[in-house]
């Protein structure tokens, strides 16, 4: 029986289904990653979708930090990631003043 039970503990775990993981998750892990690799703090997610195996993300952070706030320079990235979240790429598409609006 321990010889049986041995056995069964070296079956190949390749044939596993693959984890599944949250939105959520894969955001959160790229988020750090993404704030550890810039040193910029993600202030909001305003995008996901899928892309690929991944997902792409926009982000949004303060670039620099004024007085008042709203004078703040912020910038939006584009942050690639693998379907576990961990950063494959990412770039910056635009900066902005933080009082700054999409024209409509």
């Amino acid at each position: 029986m321990a010889t049986r039970r041995h056995e069964q503990d070296k079956v190949d775990k390749s044939d596993s289904p693959p984890r599944v993981v949250t939105l959520a998750q894969v955001a959160r892990t790229a988020l750090g990653e993404f704030a550890e690799l810039t040193g910029l703090a993600p202030e909001a997610m305003t995008g996901a979708r899928p892309d690929g195996d991944g997902w792409s993300f926009l982000v949004d952070v303060t670039e620099l930090e004024r007085i008042p706030a709203t004078s703040s320079v912020m910038a939006t990235y584009r942050v690639d990631a693998d379907r576990l979240g961990h950063i494959t790429s990412y770039e910056r598409l635009r900066r902005f003043s933080r009082n700054a609006t999409d024209a409509s």
